[in-house]
């Protein structure tokens, strides 16, 4: 049902989880897919030929997301290899298995929270939205989380940034709406992927799991990639500034 032909669309972060299930879902929609990476290369080429079988164009992009000066090269690229850039997918980021009380957090730890998962949406927005303006249409969708809506303890540099982002979303949401560009976000609650199954498959986790997840589980990348297809697709076309909540019951805010 849901037909992305013809359209380009950029997916920070696409080469594993979240962001890889994302560039297979788009591509097998018929999307041409310019996804970036960082440092692994490897399993980025992985996702180029799973996601090409379709016959579309995919392709990676090495990039630091956190660079203002690294986003101008992106965009620039995607739009001399696709031609026009109607979606982007905001999904980088960074997490620490680590906890991070506030009075030890070093000021490092904050900034390279903030640049990466906060300030890496401003940059990439910087330099997207003005295609978007021309053709008048687009589609953003930043990826958020749970911890951005109820905050995190011991990780408040990550509830920050991700409460950062769904701010921004907010307020794009209404700043763009005249030129026909929808903003909204996917807020994920646990999901099984590199970055967090170190968590989720220790004792403590899957006990943490089972009592804090009402469905019992985590989440795959593909329950997830699910809803932001869903976003980037004409059945929303009437939804802008709105944070879908995809976390198995576990935080219940609309």
């Amino acid at each position: 049902m849901i037909s992305l032909a013809g359209k380009a669309a950029v997916i920070t972060g696409g080469s594993r989880g979240i962001g890889a299930a994302a560039v297979k879902l788009f591509a097998q929609a018929g999307a041409d897919v310019l996804f970036t990476y960082n440092k692994a290369k490897d399993a980025a080429q992985l996702v180029e030929q799973e996601a090409g079988k379709h016959g579309t164009r995919v392709e990676g992009f090495k990039a630091d997301i956190g660079r203002h000066d690294a986003n101008k090269k992106l965009v620039d690229h995607a739009i001399a290899r696709l031609g026009r850039l109607d979606i982007v997918v905001a999904n980088a980021g960074i997490w620490n298995l680590e906890d991070h009380p506030i009075e030890k957090m070093t000021e490092q730890q904050w900034d390279d929270m903030i640049r990466i998962n906060l300030k890496s949406v401003y940059s990439l927005l910087h330099f997207s939205v003005p295609h978007m303006i021309k053709q008048k249409s687009g589609r953003i969708i930043p990826i958020t989380s749970t911890a951005g809506q109820r905050g995190e303890s011991f990780h408040t540099h990550y509830g920050a940034a991700k409460g950062g982002v769904i701010s921004l979303v907010k307020g794009l949401s209404t700043e763009l709406a005249r030129h026909n560009i929808l903003v909204n976000s996917v807020a994920p609650g646990w999901v099984a992927t590199d970055m967090s199954n170190p968590v989720l498959q220790s004792k403590k986790g899957q006990k943490m799991a089972a009592n804090a997840i009402p469905l019992g589980r985590p989440a795959t990348p593909e329950e997830i990639a699910g809803p932001i297809l869903f976003l980037a697709s004409d059945l929303a076309n009437f939804i802008t500034g709105e944070i879908i909540n995809v976390n198995g019951g576990s935080v219940l805010c609309g």
